[in-house]
């Protein structure tokens, strides 16, 4: 089950950030931000093959005790971040791939909206509904 859904923005900073339950809140934020380096590892590794590649999926991140962490990124340098429960063993790669896909074109619908600036906080409640619906799917 997906339990924390993030946007990054190219600057290292949350443009959304939903977890469930939201009583480890903290905790989730503290895991996505730590898993920033771990994207920059990533994108730095694969240089210049990034650009070429339309495959913008990074795959599991690191795994925890209780949780895997999976990261995905733009080509405007945007990072999505997906903390799933690592008890659900029924997901796989290509589940996390499509979910990422589903994210990124709602992102992109969010980006289109002519009444929103680009950099600021993701209010749009499509988009929340989107990131519901996929962590109410995977449970």
């Amino acid at each position: 089950m997906a339990v924390c859904i993030a946007v990054i923005a190219k600057e290292n900073y949350p443009l959304y950030i939903k977890s469930i339950p939201t009583e480890n809140e903290l905790k989730f934020h503290y895991t996505v931000h730590t898993s920033l380096d771990v994207v920059d590892e990533k994108i730095s590794a694969m240089g210049k093959a990034l650009v070429d590649q339309r495959e913008l999926y990074l795959g599991l991140l690191y795994p925890t005790e209780d949780y895997k962490v999976y990261g995905y990124v733009t080509n405007s340098k945007v990072k999505f971040v997906m903390v799933v429960d690592s008890s659900n063993t029924a997901l796989r790669d290509n589940e996390i791939r499509s979910m990422f896909r589903k994210l990124h074109n709602s992102y992109t619908d969010v980006m289109c909206n002519p009444f929103y600036n680009p950099g600021d906080q993701i209010q749009s409640r499509a988009f929340d509904n989107t990131v519901t619906s996929m962590m109410v799917q995977v449970c």
